[in-house]
């Protein structure tokens, strides 16, 4: 499930309020590890978003 989420919101990229869904529909399928993977890439691969996006992975 991982691997899709990385898919799916790298294709996504392109309209933020359509990464922020995706990524919180995301967040919801995985495990806490998984999670915490998924943070650390959207860390590392959209750090100019990333503010926005962190308060995603407080839920």
């Amino acid at each position: 499930m991982l691997e899709y989420a990385y898919v799916i919101l790298q294709k996504l990229s392109f309209d933020k309020e359509l990464f922020r869904k995706e990524l919180k529909k995301c967040i919801s399928y995985l495990n806490t590890d998984e999670t915490k993977q998924l943070e650390h890439w959207v860390q590392k691969n959209y750090t100019h978003e990333y503010d926005e996006l962190h308060s995603c992975f407080s839920i």
